[in-house]
C-alpha cells in the first residue's frame, strides 16, 4: 500500500507544468505601485529613507519635497457654518472625520463628526455649526483588496 502511494506521488511529481511560471502572463491589477526603498548597504546602518516602505515612505518622500501629503493642517474656521453657508471640508474619500471645537475656536470640547456623501449637511450638536463635504475624489473608485 505504501509503495502504491509513492508510485502515484512520483507520477504526479514527474509531470512537467504546461508553462513555466517565469513566462506566465502578467496579471492585471488596479493596485497602486509598491513604494519600496533600496534597503541598507552591507556594513552600514540604513536610514529611514533606505528602509521605509508604503505610506511611511510616501510621507518621507513628501517631506523631502516640502509637501504635506496627508493635509494635516487644521481647518480654518473664521465663522459659524449655517445651513445657507456651511463650512466646506475638502475630501478625496466619500467619508471624512472632522473635529468641531466650536466658534470661536475652543469654545467647547472636541466633538467628532463623520461627514459623508449621503447627507448634504452635518451639524455639530454642541454649537450648531454646519459642515458639508467638498468631495473631489473618484466616486467609482473601489478599494481593490
Amino acid at each position: 500500500m505504501l509503495t502504491a502511494a509513492f508510485r502515484s506521488f512520483r507520477t504526479v511529481a514527474a509531470r512537467q507544468p504546461v508553462r513555466a511560471f517565469s513566462v506566465s502572463a502578467a496579471r492585471l491589477s488596479a493596485a497602486p505601485p509598491q513604494l519600496l526603498g533600496e534597503g541598507g548597504k552591507a556594513g552600514e546602518v540604513p536610514t529611514d529613507e533606505n528602509q521605509s516602505t508604503g505610506l511611511e515612505r510616501f510621507e518621507l518622500l513628501g517631506k523631502l519635497e516640502g509637501v504635506d501629503v496627508f493635509d494635516m493642517k487644521p481647518l480654518q474656521v473664521d465663522r459659524l457654518g449655517t445651513m445657507k453657508e456651511p463650512i466646506k471640508v475638502y475630501s478625496l474619500f466619500p467619508e471624512r472625520k472632522i473635529g468641531c471645537t466650536g466658534f470661536p475656536t475652543d469654545s467647547h470640547d472636541t466633538i467628532w463628526l463623520s461627514l459623508n456623501n449621503t447627507l448634504k449637511n452635518h451639524r455639530c450638536p454642541e454649537c450648531g455649526s454646519v459642515y458639508t463635504m467638498d468631495f473631489q475624489g473618484d466616486a467609482h473608485a473601489d478599494h481593490h483588496h
